[in-house]
């Protein structure tokens, strides 16, 4: 059962953390490389706080963004601008989501994401932590996957093997942490493979953060897994 008021407050924290992280920044260091190819620092903040917005409008049952193209050039425009007004707006964005969080609904119902894909009402709030909880190890300012908190991360990892769950193209597979287990791949009596590491690792992969290369992997190469 997805409590989504207590995603909510995770978002919330989360979000506390990356605005404290980011307001030690500097302009000159706003507009250097992420960890995401082709992203600078700016662009990651610009994402998050269009996001915010763009949740806000699937929770109100509005198009998450007009179109692709205006949800790029949205980015590129916010991207470029001084500490202080990304900050604002991190902050203003985020207050919008959480206000639109706290309006009573039925949080059973069934809303639109981008690309046709579905999903209850009840688990934006958890996509929104993932947004805020990734890109704070994307900015790569010292935040890693190993910091994040173990709910997400246990969390993080049902998310992602259950959106790779029935792909054709990744061969069965066992996760394990040493405490818990996931299967993930095509539908199979039993897994081909067995990919086992820390929760930081499993999710690093699985999550294109890491190429996997501290996992153990039992029964044949490591799966390669699509694009998120």
């Amino acid at each position: 059962m997805i409590d989504h008021a207590h995603d909510l407050e995770s978002v919330r924290d989360a979000t506390e953390r990356l605005l404290t992280a980011v307001a030690e920044l500097d302009n000159a260091s706003v507009t250097q490389s992420s960890r995401l190819p082709g992203w600078s620092r700016g662009h990651v903040l610009a994402h998050l706080a269009r996001n915010a917005d763009a949740l806000v409008n699937v929770l109100q049952g509005r198009p998450m963004y007009a179109d692709a193209v205006v949800r790029d050039s949205d980015i590129e425009r916010d991207a470029p601008r001084p500490l202080d007004v990304q900050l604002a707006d991190l902050r203003d964005s985020a207050a919008r989501f959480q206000e639109a969080g706290a309006v009573p609904a039925d949080w059973s119902r069934t809303v639109e994401l981008r690309n046709g894909v579905t999903d209850t009402a009840a688990r934006v709030p958890f996509r929104r932590w993932i947004e805020v909880e990734l890109h704070h190890v994307d900015l790569g300012i010292g935040y890693e996957l190993e910091d994040l908190p173990e709910e997400f991360v246990v969390r993080e990892i049902d998310f992602l093997a259950e959106r790779f769950g029935g792909h054709t193209d990744v061969a069965p597979t066992r996760l394990t942490d040493g405490t818990r287990a996931w299967r993930t791949g095509r539908e199979a009596d039993s897994p081909d493979v067995t990919v086992s590491g820390s929760g930081a690792d499993l999710l690093g992969w699985l999550a294109g953060r890491r190429d996997g290369s501290p996992l153990t992997v039992h029964g044949g190469p490591l799966p390669a897994l699509p694009p998120l």
